[in-house]
């Protein structure tokens, strides 16, 4: 196992090493959970307090011709940077399960003579509780969910979508992209990938995988603060194609003709319906730009080595890993199983370390390479294994006192 001494040797050459201090971190903590939401970035607060005090406070409504009507297509734009696609294939919009359901909803009625939306059992709830709902908005409309190994078998020719999480939010396991796609495709039916671990965490390329449609949040990888406004993706090829079912004014090709009517705007930016959120759109482009200043090959690299630490940390305490060790093959977390996960989550966060538990005996840890050093790996496994070896070993004691509540 690594030493401590090799840790510091490792973040002394880290060519990312200076993006820690753009963040606000908290002295004292060792924060693993930057998966589910990232820091503070320092630039944030500024941006706010300038979106606040001059663009709202001193340019009130001129605001709106002075940069934040154009918010939604120009972080879009960035994002795109991000996942493999162009410019004009992404757009920031509504929440994650939102957009999900107006890609669901769209994808189900293009053909009448496909109805079934095929998914995984285990996907994220949410994905599959708005398939849900989507397929109750769709006459006939069926929602088929297998176990991950029986995907390809179930797409046939009733498949309007297939609905995959690219990077799965317990396990880390990732979806070949490529491949999946290309097995949606030769059915005829469209694919429909979840990014909401991917973007900002491991190397996605839409386009060039041949995705038809995706979504994902702003507040994970991408640091753009709670409740962060979601992006949504639709190659090009199927903009005019596809309707968006919540037909809202902002999606209006016109919108300030004020018609009764509705007339979708071209592109894009028909996926729009309600007013943007500037607020919390001046938070995630401040995350969004940082992302984009580092260098992803670096990103990608310490995130495996950030891995390859503390699963041998995981080794030697004898914990069950259930994330691929193949980087090809995984996101930027990694999974522990145990049947104390939840009182080893909550003690690890009495003890400064903050990492997630996940039902029913998950111990998740993010591993985010622009603000995790190695050394903060190994002293979160020095506290583990303190815990695990000391208090568990007192194990009615030690349940009572991290117990659900």
């Amino acid at each position: 196992m690594m030493t401590l001494e090799q840790a510091r040797a490792l973040d002394a050459a880290d060519p990312l090493a200076s993006f820690r201090d753009l963040f606000a971190l908290p002295p004292g903590v060792i924060y693993l959970d930057g998966n589910s939401l990232g820091p503070l970035p320092r630039a944030a607060g500024p941006a706010l307090a300038d979106m606040v005090e001059r663009q709202w406070g001193d340019r009130l409504i001129r605001s709106w011709n002075e940069g934040w009507i154009d918010a939604p297509q120009r972080i879009g734009g960035k994002i795109a940077r991000l996942i493999g696609a162009e410019a004009d294939e992404v757009i920031i919009t509504d929440s994650t399960s939102v957009n999900l359901f107006k890609l669901l909803v769209s994808a189900l009625r293009v053909d009448p003579r496909r109805t079934v939306i095929v998914s995984e059992v285990g996907n994220f709830p949410t994905d599959l509780h708005i398939a849900e709902g989507a397929v109750a908005c769709v006459p006939g409309a069926t929602l088929k969910a297998v176990p991950r190994d029986q995907i390809g078998g179930a797409i046939d020719d009733k498949t309007a979508l297939v609905l995959l999480t690219h990077v799965h939010y317990k396990t880390a396991q990732r979806y070949d992209m490529k491949s999946f796609s290309a097995r949606a495709h030769a059915a005829g039916a469209l694919v429909l990938w979840d990014l909401s671990h991917s973007a900002g965490a491991v190397a996605v390329s839409l386009n060039d995988c041949g995705a038809d449609l995706a979504v994902g949040c702003g507040y994970k990888y991408l640091n753009g603060g709670p409740g962060a406004p979601a992006y949504l993706y639709v190659a090009r090829n199927l903009q005019e194609k596809l309707a968006n079912p919540v037909s809202g004014w902002m999606g209006h090709a016109a919108p300030f003709a004020f018609a009764d009517r509705y007339t979708p705007a071209p592109g894009i930016k028909r996926w729009l319906a309600g007013t943007p959120p500037m607020l919390a759109m001046a938070a995630l482009e401040s995350g969004v730009d940082l992302m984009l200043s580092a260098n992803f090959d670096a990103v990608c690299a310490k995130s495996a080595s950030l891995f390859d630490v503390f699963a041998g940390i995981g080794d030697t305490l004898g914990l069950e890993c259930v994330s691929p060790r193949d980087p090809a093959q995984r996101g930027s977390h990694i999974s522990f199983r145990h049947p104390q996960a939840y009182a080893l989550c909550q003690a690890l966060i009495a003890h400064g370390v903050i990492g997630d538990f996940r039902d029913p005996d998950i111990l998740r840890f993010g591993l985010t390479p622009l603000y995790l050093r190695h050394e903060d790996v190994m002293r979160a496994g020095d506290i583990l294994a303190t815990i695990l070896v000391g208090e568990l070993h007192r194990a009615p004691e030690f349940s009572k006192r991290y117990a659900v509540t």
